[in-house]
């Protein structure tokens, strides 16, 4: 769309883009052949729709790896990491002949465990246990014994219902883990600062439809009237990737219809012939039960451009010549349909 040289950049919303349409003679020159328009036009789609899939992917798999270490902190005490959990002050660490178990204890089990732990094997070492964390189900105890034991210890807590947790801490493991998730939050939140991608009316991402058209002398020159803080802070907020989206949001609407525009020209040269005479016009009822009092007012207008399509809308038997269509996509006169519900 052109709006002049001199005309600085402007946001506009979907409904009002189109209805103040006029062809962008800088981007897709009207004195070149229509096949290299169109060409134009398929490249940048193209390489449009190739970066949305690159970004697209290299986001998903982000999102994926940050859900999968998210998922190993949202289990029971039975299946969750426990990096988050423990530190190293719950470990005797180190030692030729003691070690830390960590043991699960249903909640209604906690006072048999403390009465009953130390006498569950030999070698058990008095006071030791501590409850490191619960959830619903039961909580997270410590027990120190020496490792000659460990067998044995296990089959006696089974016996008694307490779950021993296989668990060995690592801390240069735990210390990866930690900062695994932390930079991965801190990755998805540079590249989109939302949860998720939202294309609502009204919404954070792209409030009130809107598209933005960039000056065709000077592409980097601030809106009149635009402050520094607001140039500023108008990407504030705002990831690459989401940036990215508006952006190209905006192009490949703006690429979208200036094709339709080109439909329009061509459909109506083929149907009426040279030299050209033919007025395009935007139309759009108040209401969707309007549309097809609309419609009927239309066929009636211009019946007589194409006799034998308006008897085909009355009358669902006769076929049109040469046309391959249902009835419902051919009408006596060039229709193009444009949905501005994009983004609901």
């Amino acid at each position: 769309m052109s709006w002049g040289n001199s005309t600085p950049l402007l946001k506009v919303d979907l409904t009002s883009f189109v209805t103040h349409f006029e062809w962008d003679m800088a981007k897709y020159p009207a004195k070149q052949p229509l096949v290299s328009v169109v060409d134009t036009i398929a490249k940048q789609l193209a390489q449009i729709e190739t970066d949305l899939k690159s970004r697209t992917a290299a986001y998903n798999t982000l999102k994926t790896n940050l859900e999968n270490l998210e998922k190993k902190s949202m289990g029971n005490l039975f299946t969750r990491t426990l990096s988050d959990i423990v530190s190293k002050e719950d470990f005797v660490l180190d030692s030729e002949y003691l070690v830390t178990l960590l043991v699960i204890v249903p909640k209604p089990n906690y006072s048999q465990w403390q009465k009953t732990y130390e006498s569950l094997s030999d070698m058990v070492v008095p006071r030791s246990t501590k409850l490191i964390t619960e959830d619903k189900e039961g909580g997270l105890f410590t027990v120190t014994l020496f490792r000659k034991v460990i067998e044995d210890f296990k089959s006696k807590a089974r016996e008694n219902k307490f779950t021993v947790r296989e668990f060995y801490y690592d801390e240069k493991e735990i210390k990866r883990e930690r900062e695994e998730m932390a930079r991965l939050l801190s990755d998805k939140k540079q590249q989109y600062q939302t949860s998720c991608v939202a294309l609502k009316k009204g919404s954070s991402t792209f409030p009130d439809h809107k598209v933005k058209v960039t000056p065709l002398g000077n592409p980097d020159r601030p809106a009149a009237g635009q402050s520094d803080r607001e140039r500023e802070s108008e990407g504030e907020g705002e990831g690459p990737l989401l940036r990215w989206l508006k952006v190209n949001f905006s192009e490949a609407f703006i690429a979208w219809i200036h094709i339709k525009a080109l439909r329009v020209f061509v459909e109506s040269v083929l149907r009426y012939g040279l030299p050209v005479n033919f007025q395009a016009v935007l139309l759009q009822p108040h209401k969707k039960s309007s549309a097809k009092r609309l419609r009927e007012v239309l066929n009636s207008v211009f019946r007589h451009l194409d006799e034998v399509a308006a008897t085909s809308i009355l009358d669902a038997s006769v076929e049109i010549p040469g046309l391959q269509l249902s009835n419902q996509d051919y009408f006596p006169y060039v229709y193009f349909h444009i949905d501005l519900s994009l983004l609901d």
